[in-house]
C-alpha cells in the first residue's frame, strides 16, 4: 500500500498503491498504514537520517478523492464526526513530522485527495490534459471534512477560498499553478521527482504558515473592515444564487469566517461539525446518489443495449450548420473526430466552420483548451455543399429547420451515399422519429438525438428509440454521444419525448397560475425558490411561447379523445392574438429592449388582472414541483424512460429540476411515497385532473415499493 525508499541524501519517497484498486482513495485504510510510517519517520529525524519526504503515487492518478461509498452509507452523527477529527489528525502529523514534505502530484487529486497535498509544505504536478485537480464536494452537496477548507483560507484568504471551494472547478495544472494551488508544474515524472528534490535539499526546515507565530491570514480576519464588507458581498450573492436551498455553499462560507477568527486545530474542528452536518443531509444524499451513483450508472452502460462491441466513431457527417450543427461539429472536433459540414452552399457551410471556431476560440479564452488544441480540433472540419463526402461517414446527423419536408428531403438525398453500416440520426425536438425514419433506406439504422442547445453548457443527450430502431444502433448512438463527452439518456419516440414534455408542464403550471390571478413576479420568484433555475413565464419567452402552445396542440392530435386540455391554453392563445411570442419576437410575458429584459408586458394585468392577495408561497413552490414530478411518473409509467437513473438524471441536466432533491422520483422516495400521494390528491380536488396520481405509484405504495 504504501512503499518506502530512502536514497543517499536522506531523502524518502513514500509511493502510494492501494491494493485491489484501480485509484487511490484517502479512507480509514490509507490513514491506518501511514501510522506506523510516520512515527519511523519522526524516529529518522530525531537520529539525523532523514532530510525530506516525497509523497507520490504509483497509479495513473494521484488521489481520487474519499471514501463517498462510506459516508453516503453512514447516518450516524458521531461517527462521521470521528472520521473527519481522524482524517484531520492524519494529516496533521503528515507536516508535522519536523522534516518538509513535497506533494509530486502524477496525476487527478480531488477532494479529499486534493486535500492531502495541502498537508504537504509544497506542491508539484505533471502539467498533463488529463490531470484534474480541485474540490467538487459542493456539487454532491458536502465539503472538504479533513482540514481542507481551513489550510486553503490560510492560504488564499475567505473571499478567493471560497471562489475556489463553492464553484466545485476540476482545474488543471496550469489552472491551480495561476490560482496558487500548487507551487510548480513539471513536464513528466522524473522533472517532477528532480525539482522535488531540489527544493527539498534547499529547504531544511518545512513549516506551514499556520504553525508560525504571528503569521495572519490573507486579506485579514472578520474583524478588519474590508474584509467584513467582502463577507457581507459573499453573502448576499449568495443568498440570491442557491435562495437557501443548497446549504454545503453557506456551510462552507460560514466555517471560513468562523475559521478566521479561532486559531487553526480549533478552526479545524468547527469544520469537522459543519461537515457532519452536511453528510447526514437530506441535500447530500440526494446529490450524492444522483450525481454520483446514477450518474456513473449511466455512464458505465447500464441502460445501453447489451451483446454489441464499443463503436468508435471517425468521421461523422452533419447537415446544417447552423447553431446546432456547429456545436455539435464542436463538440465531435474537439474529441477527435473528422466532421463533415453540409448545408445548402460552400459559403454557408463555410459560414457554419467558421462559428465552430469561435466556438473553439472562447473555450481557449476560458483555458479549457489550449491553441495547439484548438488549431488540431479546426482541422478536423471540413465544409461542403456535396452529400457525396457522406460516403464514408459512420453516421450522419441531420440539423436543419424543424419542419418534416425538409428534414425528409435532406435525409434522401444523404441515404444515396451512406453505406450499409452507417446509420442517420435526427436532432429533432418535436417529431416523429418513426414518421421521419421512413425517408431513410434502412429504418432500423435510424434514431434520434436530442441535444440541448447551446450545446458546449449542456451535458445531456436524448437518445430517441423509434419503433423499428435496432438495438445496435441504439448502442451505437449511446457510445457516440459518450464519445464526445456528454451523458446519453435512452427515451422512447414520443411527443416531446422525456424532457421537453415534462419541461412544458412545468411552463403550463407557471402560465396557469398567471391566469389565477397571481402576481408574475411572485409567480418567477416562488418557482426560482423552489428550486428551478429559471421562472416559467421567462423561460416560456426564450422557447418561444408558440413553441409551448404548438407542443400542446400536437399533443391534442395525438391522444384525441383522451386528451384534457390544460387551463394554460387560453393564457398562450391571448398571447398569440397579442402577437406576444417570446424574446426573438421582442415581446412575451416581458418586455425587451435590445434583446434585454426590461419588466413585465404592461397588458398582463389587463389580461390577466392579479386577485390572489392572501397566497402561500411555500404551496405555490409544492405544486409547480408536484406537476413536474407527476408527469415524469407517468412517463416512467409509460416507459418514456425506462430506469430511475435516467428520469433523475433527464430531470436535473435536461430541463433544470433542482439536484438538492436528486431528480424528479428520488423525490418522491424523499417526499415519502404515501404522503405525496395523499398530498397529490389534495391538488387534484382543488387544480384538476393533471394532478391525478398514476397507477403505478398507488401500487408501489400498496407495495411498500420506492424508486
Amino acid at each position: 500500500m504504501i512503499r518506502y525508499k530512502k536514497d543517499t541524501d536522506n531523502i524518502v519517497t513514500l509511493t502510494l498503491d492501494m491494493t485491489n484498486r484501480k485509484t487511490n482513495i484517502i479512507n480509514h485504510e490509507i490513514s491506518q498504514a501511514f501510522i506506523p510510517v510516520l512515527q519511523h519517520l519522526k524516529e529518522e529525524k530525531a537520529k539525523g537520517q532523514l532530510r525530506g519526504l516525497i509523497l507520490t503515487s504509483d497509479k495513473k492518478t494521484f488521489l481520487a478523492g474519499g471514501d463517498l461509498d462510506y459516508l453516503y452509507k453512514s447516518y450516524s452523527a458521531e461517527e462521521i464526526f470521528n472520521y473527519s477529527q481522524n482524517m484531520q489528525l492524519f494529516f496533521r502529523d503528515l507536516e508535522r513530522p519536523g522534516v518538509p514534505v513535497v506533494a509530486a502530484i502524477n496525476g487527478t487529486a480531488l477532494g479529499s485527495g486534493f486535500e492531502l497535498p495541502f498537508a504537504c509544505h509544497y506542491r508539484i504536478a505533471i502539467d498533463k490534459n488529463d490531470t484534474l485537480l480541485g474540490f467538487p464536494e459542493v456539487t454532491l452537496g458536502i465539503m472538504p471534512g479533513s482540514g481542507g477548507i481551513i489550510r486553503l483560507l490560510w492560504l488564499l484568504g475567505i473571499e478567493k477560498a471560497y471562489h475556489v471551494l463553492t464553484t466545485g472547478k476540476k482545474y488543471s495544472p496550469k489552472e491551480a499553478l495561476a490560482e496558487g494551488l500548487i507551487h510548480e508544474v513539471a513536464k513528466d515524472k522524473d522533472e517532477m521527482l528532480q525539482k522535488a528534490k531540489n527544493w527539498l535539499m534547499n529547504h531544511p526546515e518545512g513549516r506551514q504558515q499556520w504553525d508560525i507565530k504571528g503569521a495572519k491570514i490573507p486579506g485579514g480576519s472578520p474583524k478588519n473592515r474590508d474584509t467584513a464588507k467582502k463577507i457581507a458581498s459573499l453573502t448576499a450573492s449568495h443568498i440570491k444564487k442557491y435562495r437557501y436551498n443548497y446549504p454545503a455553499p453557506q456551510a462552507i462560507l460560514n466555517t471560513l469566517v468562523e475559521g478566521a477568527k479561532l486559531d487553526f486545530d480549533t478552526a479545524c474542528r468547527i469544520e469537522s461539525r459543519n461537515f457532519t452536518k452536511l453528510v447526514l443531509s437530506k441535500e447530500s444524499k440526494n446529490m450524492t446518489k444522483v450525481f454520483w451513483y446514477e450518474l456513473n450508472s449511466i455512464r458505465h452502460d447500464k441502460s445501453r443495449p447489451k451483446g454489441f462491441g464499443k463503436f468508435r466513431p471517425r468521421k461523422i457527417g452533419i447537415i446544417g450548420s447552423g447553431q446546432m450543427g456547429s456545436g455539435i461539429a464542436t463538440a465531435c472536433a474537439q474529441n477527435g473526430i473528422d466532421v463533415i459540414l453540409k448545408d445548402v452552399s460552400q459559403s454557408v457551410a463555410e459560414r457554419g466552420k467558421n462559428h465552430a471556431e469561435k466556438n473553439l476560440e472562447f473555450l481557449v479564452k476560458n483555458n479549457k483548451l489550449t491553441k495547439e488544441e484548438k488549431y488540431k480540433a479546426i482541422s478536423k472540419i471540413s465544409a461542403t455543399e456535396d452529400s457525396a463526402e457522406f460516403e464514408s461517414c459512420d453516421l450522419v446527423i441531420e440539423a436543419v429547420f424543424e419542419n418534416q419536408q425538409i428534414k425528409e428531403k435532406v435525409t434522401k438525398e444523404a441515404a444515396k451515399h451512406m453505406d450499409e453500416y452507417s446509420f442517420f440520426a435526427s436532432t429533432t425536438a418535436m417529431l416523429s422519429i418513426d414518421s421521419l425514419s421512413s425517408s431513410f433506406s434502412k429504418a432500423g439504422n435510424y434514431i434520434g438525438l436530442r441535444f440541448f442547445i447551446p450545446i458546449g453548457e449542456h451535458p445531456l443527450v436524448e437518445v430517441v428509440k423509434g419503433p423499428k430502431t435496432s438495438d445496435e444502433t441504439i448502442a451505437r448512438a449511446f457510445d457516440f454521444i459518450k464519445k464526445i463527452k456528454k451523458t446519453p439518456i435512452i427515451v422512447k419516440d414520443n411527443p416531446g419525448f422525456y424532457t421537453a414534455r415534462v419541461q412544458n408542464v412545468y411552463l403550463l403550471e407557471g402560465i396557469v397560475m398567471l391566469q389565477e390571478g397571481f402576481p408574475p413576479a411572485i409567480i418567477e420568484n416562488a418557482c426560482m425558490m423552489a428550486g428551478m433555475p429559471i421562472g416559467p413565464l421567462s423561460k416560456a419567452d426564450n422557447m418561444s411561447l408558440k413553441v409551448v402552445l404548438d407542443a400542446e396542440r400536437r399533443a391534442a392530435e395525438i391522444y384525441g379523445k383522451k386528451y384534457i386540455i390544460h387551463p394554460a391554453v387560453g393564457v398562450l392563445q391571448i398571447m398569440e392574438k397579442e402577437e406576444r411570442t417570446g424574446r426573438f419576437k421582442g415581446a412575451g410575458f416581458y418586455n425587451y429592449t435590445n434583446g434585454k429584459i426590461s419588466g413585465f408586458w404592461e397588458g398582463l394585468t389587463e389580461n390577466f388582472p392579479t386577485t390572489q392577495k392572501d397566497f402561500n408561497i411555500e404551496q405555490l413552490k409544492e405544486r409547480i414541483i408536484f406537476a413536474q414530478v407527476l408527469e415524469a411518473v407517468w412517463c416512467y409509467q409509460e416507459r418514456i424512460v425506462s430506469s430511475v437513473e435516467e428520469a433523475n438524471i433527464g430531470s436535473v441536466y435536461g430541463w433544470g429540476f433542482p439536484s438538492f432533491k436528486g431528480g424528479v422520483l428520488q423525490f418522491v422516495n424523499d417526499y415519502g411515497i404515501d404522503n405525496f400521494i395523499k398530498k397529490a390528491k389534495e391538488l387534484e380536488l382543488e387544480h384538476g385532473p393533471r394532478f391525478i396520481v398514476p397507477k403505478l405509484l398507488r401500487q408501489m405504495a400498496e407495495k411498500g415499493e420506492v424508486f
